[in-house]
């Protein structure tokens, strides 16, 4: 947990500065990290910031389907290089994805273009992301229950 915690605060740190952090030989840091990633528990990535590359709109677009399966259009739409992240979910909608245009001048070619061509959409509810409050990059809370 501490090896882990050492790579949230600084992914770039070495096996070396982690050790002496944590009181540790760097040979132990290195075996521990590569143990949680052959058990994957652990992967180490960077992370940019969408306008930083040019990425100026974001939108959260759920998706209704319809004469296929949802698991089947949720491939195609994540294959989409758009497409940051797609995900099946319950509820009044099959799934729920999140893509990043450059300008609004690509938002008609997305929607009308490359979205229409995915069979089994059945509607789509676009949303304009206006403002993003938190953006946690931690796949998952690893802190013990009490």
């Amino acid at each position: 947990m501490a090896i882990i915690g050492a790579l949230r605060q600084n992914g770039r740190a070495s096996n070396q500065q982690i050790a002496e952090l944590l009181g540790l030989t760097a040979t132990t840091v290195s075996t521990r990290i590569r143990r949680m990633e052959d058990a994957d528990q652990l992967r180490v990535v960077a992370v940019s910031d969408f306008t930083a590359h040019g990425f100026n709109v974001l939108l959260r677009i759920s998706v209704s389907v319809e004469g296929r399966p949802a698991s089947d259009v949720a491939h195609d739409l994540a294959a989409l290089p758009e497409v940051v992240a797609a995900h099946l979910v319950t509820g009044s909608y099959d799934i729920d994805m999140l893509v990043a245009l450059e300008d609004f001048d690509d938002l008609a070619e997305f929607l009308l273009g490359k979205l229409s061509s995915v069979r089994g959409i059945r509607t789509l509810t676009p949303a304009m992301v206006v403002d993003i409050i938190t953006y946690n990059f931690d796949v998952a809370p690893i802190e013990g229950k009490a």
